[in-house]
């Protein structure tokens, strides 16, 4: 017999949509197997706690050569260290059908991620079909009807996702990335310049003009009408200022502006001019000096998230996972008010080598470590327990 309790005590935290709560599962049996008892009493405040109870309980299922399934005697007190614990899938560089990232979905939920982050749109292609800006997906993904997510797609995603606990985070990242972008949008894009002439090619969106902060203002306007969540990324990364500093309109910008030859100040004044509010967390995804880089934005009272040591498109020799499961997220010089600003991480899979052939493979049960990680306890890290852990999962995922 199966009877859940549930009260409610709310804790909330500055991350607005996660709330971080303390579940406590009771099992109780007057036989070590089957007939059971099972009190689950769960503070808690949006459903999908529930669910993630129920995913606990599942995965105490044993089921021996002949099918007969049981469950030990247990008691279980759990819950999760970060609030944040998420998955980066990339759908710009290769196209990935909606029932990919649906059976992504379904897999997240067996490992307690909950957020979704779809790094939507980038350089390569444009598959977000905007209702205000058509022209942006009929220009600017690799094929206008078949490699598009439509309105309906992207209902269906947020909607899956939902009864499985799981936010869904769009990334429209800007000012760079956004080669596909200008195929449909004419001057949203920095003309570079050969000399005195125009040579043709753009780069990153052009921060000097009004017409583009009117764009983006309608854009993620429809965005957040579509996506519920209370969060869009908007990336920031990897601006290259080549084309920028090429463009003599630009020059003339930064020279009045006082920014002289620093083209980060520009970057900032872009970002600065509509994206940054009181409540912004920033991703730190930066390979090198990660630990630093973590220092520096919570001593700045940034609520964060951290991805830098785990890029699963990235394949080495041998058991990989181990090196993803030994990272410890709170491992940076700052006081113990800087380390509660860390609200978890992600687990990302960017697309340059990755497509719907071989993405389930590339990502489990290589996130699970991942996902065990931003789940349990700080102690708990002996390796060849996780092994063992980890290699019962796997079959459990792949029935």
């Amino acid at each position: 017999m199966l009877s859940l309790i549930v009260t409610s005590s709310i804790q909330t935290h500055p991350f607005s949509n996660v709330t971080v709560t303390k579940c406590h599962d009771l099992i109780k049996s007057s036989k070590d197997f089957v007939h059971l008892v099972f009190i689950w009493i769960c503070y808690f405040f949006f459903f999908f706690f529930l669910f993630l109870g129920l995913e606990t309980f599942s995965q105490l299922v044993y089921e021996d050569e002949y099918g007969a399934k049981s469950i030990n005697a247990t008691a279980i007190s759990d819950f999760p260290r970060f609030a944040h614990r998420g998955i980066l899938l990339d759908t710009s560089r290769h196209f990935l059908p909606v029932k990919v990232i649906l059976a992504n979905l379904e897999t997240m939920a067996m490992n307690k991620f909950n957020v979704f982050h779809w790094h939507i749109v980038d350089d390569p292609s444009f598959p977000y079909l905007s209702r205000t800006f058509p022209q942006l997906s009929q220009q600017g993904s690799y094929h206008p009807y078949t490699h598009v997510y439509t309105p309906a797609d992207v209902k269906m995603v947020i909607e899956f996702a939902r009864l499985r606990g799981i936010r869904v985070v769009p990334e429209f990242d800007t000012p760079g990335h956004t080669q596909s972008w200008g195929k449909g949008q004419p001057d949203l894009l920095t003309p570079c310049y050969s000399g005195a002439t125009p040579s043709g090619t753009f780069g990153p969106v052009n921060p000097i003009l009004n017409t583009t902060y009117d764009f983006m203002a309608q854009f993620f306007k429809e965005i957040s009408s579509v996506f519920p969540d209370g969060y869009v990324h908007l990336g920031g990364d990897e601006v290259d200022f080549t084309c920028w500093k090429s463009n003599p309109d630009i020059q003339k910008f930064m020279d009045a502006q006082g920014f002289g030859k620093d083209y980060s100040k520009l970057e900032s004044f872009y970002i600065q001019k509509w994206v940054y509010h009181p409540d912004t967390v920033v991703h730190v995804w930066i390979g090198s000096g990660t630990n630093e880089e973590m220092s520096k934005v919570t001593a700045a009272g940034y609520t964060t998230i951290l991805s830098a040591p785990w890029y699963l498109d990235y394949i080495s020799i041998g058991q990989d996972w181990r090196n993803y499961y030994k990272v410890e997220p709170l491992n940076f010089n700052g006081t113990e008010k800087q380390k509660a600003l860390v609200i978890g991480g992600e687990a990302c899979l960017w697309g340059e080598f990755v497509d719907a052939t071989n993405l389930t493979p590339r990502l489990w049960p290589r996130a699970s470590a991942v996902g065990e990680r931003l789940w349990s306890s700080k102690d708990v890290t002996d390796l060849n327990d996780a092994f063992n852990r980890l290699s019962v999962h796997r079959c459990r995922m792949v029935e």
